[in-house]
Parts: C-alpha cells; sequence; structure tokens
C-alpha cells in the first residue's frame, strides 16, 4: 500500500454485498482488515447504489430506523441495527460545497441508511461510534458523478472517508442462468477494470459500456458500477495512489474493492 498524504483521508469504493455478507466466512473479515488500517475518520460520507434521488438528497442527520431495502431473506436481517451517531455538520458542508444555481440540494429527515451503507459499515465500524451521512446519486451519468466528487474532495482533508458502495460487476439475472462458479462476463468486465485502474485510464471508466469486455452484460443497469464515479473524482490527485483492498468473487460477482490515497 502506498503512502497517503499526510492529513488526507483516502476514498473508498466498495463492493457492499448483500445481507447475507455478514454470514460469509472470508468478507467480513477482510472488510474488518481493511477499515483496521485506515485512519480514524471524523465522519464518513456513503454515496449507495441504492439510493436515486434528483435533486441531489441528504439523508438523516439524526439517527432515524435503517432502510430495509430488500425482500424476501429470513427475519433476522431485518433486525441489524446500526446506531451511529447524525452528521449535521457534515451535512451542512455538503450543502455548502454542491449547491449552486440549478443545483439544489435536498434534505430528506427520515431517509436512513439503505444496506449499500450499513452492510458494509456493520463490518468496517462495527462500533457505530462515527457519524454517518448517506447522500444520493441525483444521475447516473459518470462524468457528472466524477464532478460531484470532485466538489466533495475538500472534505477528505477535513478527516472525511468519502465511500462510493456499489459491486464492481452486477448482473443477478445474468447469474441465474450461468450455474455456479465465476461466469466469463463477470472475470473478463473484472480483469478489465483492473487493468484500467492500474493504468488510470479514466477515459476507458468512464466509457465503460462501451470499453470493456461484456460491459453492458457486467452492468445492464449501471447504478451500483456508478458510486466509482464519485470515488473517482473525490479521489482526483491521489488515483496513481490506488490499490485493491479486496478482491474475488461473491457468488459470481466480482467484490473488488478499491482505496485510493
Amino acid at each position: 500500500m502506498t503512502g497517503a498524504t499526510p492529513g488526507r483521508m483516502p476514498a473508498l469504493y466498495l463492493s457492499h454485498g448483500a445481507p447475507p455478507l455478514a454470514d460469509d466466512p472470508v468478507w467480513p473479515g477482510e472488510l474488518a482488515a481493511w477499515s483496521a488500517g485506515l485512519p480514524r475518520p471524523t465522519a464518513i460520507l456513503m454515496v449507495s447504489a441504492h439510493w436515486e434521488e434528483a435533486p441531489l438528497a441528504l439523508g438523516a442527520v439524526e439517527p432515524v430506523p435503517l432502510v430495509y431495502d430488500f425482500w424476501g431473506f429470513p427475519e433476522h436481517y431485518y433486525r441489524v441495527r446500526y446506531d451511529a451517531p447524525g452528521a449535521p455538520a457534515l451535512a451542512e458542508r455538503v450543502r455548502k460545497l454542491l449547491r449552486a444555481p440549478g443545483a439544489p440540494v435536498q434534505d430528506i429527515p427520515d431517509r436512513g441508511l439503505d444496506h449499500g451503507a450499513y452492510v458494509p459499515l456493520v463490518e468496517m465500524f462495527p462500533e457505530a461510534d462515527v457519524p454517518v451521512l448517506q447522500v444520493s446519486m441525483p444521475t447516473l451519468d459518470p462524468v457528472r458523478l466524477m464532478e460531484i466528487g470532485r466538489k466533495l474532495a475538500p472534505l477528505r482533508d477535513e478527516g472525511v472517508l468519502v465511500v462510493g458502495s456499489g459491486f464492481f460487476t452486477h448482473n443477478l439475472a445474468a447469474l441465474r442462468h450461468t450455474g455456479p462458479g465465476v461466469p466469463g462476463w463477470s472475470a473478463e468486465f473484472d480483469d478489465w477494470g483492473r487493468r484500467a485502474l492500474d493504468a488510470v485510464d479514466v477515459d476507458a471508466l468512464l466509457d465503460f459500456e462501451n470499453k470493456a469486455p461484456a460491459g453492458r452484460l457486467a452492468h445492464p443497469r449501471t447504478e451500483h458500477f456508478a458510486p466509482l464515479f464519485v470515488t473517482l473524482g473525490a479521489a482526483e490527485g491521489d488515483l496513481h495512489r490506488a490499490h485493491t483492498a479486496v478482491d474475488g468473487f461473491w457468488m459470481g460477482l466480482a467484490k473488488r474493492s478499491l482505496q485510493f490515497g
């Protein structure tokens, strides 16, 4: 792992996993080991694949119930709690950084953390003692999401951990037809993405639907790859200081997770 700029938090993109992530024999330990090597953040800003809202929205700044945005799972997954402190001061900073003519920022004060936010946080910060704020993705356009990330980048110098939470490959429908193991489209896209990131080929990543092998099969809808572009924007200047913190596959999907800085 390369050294980060002193005093600056890294920016992360993580593959967040479904609620059964907690029962995986390997993945929770990987996330816990990753977080143990991070500087302690003053707050965490989460951008999840599971919240699209325009104009851009800020979630609850005081603790409210989680959003159990999944169906058909055993009952105990709906009893998980993550009572992190709210982050009203961070919300005010985000408003100032993002609000502009033609770019309003709205508040949805009863919107709790969804599973793209709390599932990995339970493993990475189990004490739930770091304030957390979730913001929506107002678009899936990679260029616009990178611009949002750039505007959020100053938060890293204020101790805020900016986290884009998605999944490096995500096509559940195709998995139902490919049987066990890692399907070729998932492995090919993961390898292409790794190489593009190593080369800091941001242009290729922005055009992943056309440039990547099986790009449209790995992401038939792009919401799980989209948070990466918020992270890339926030990490600009540190894109050459990138490493893969978690790799491999889970149920055929690439769980590649990245740290910049």
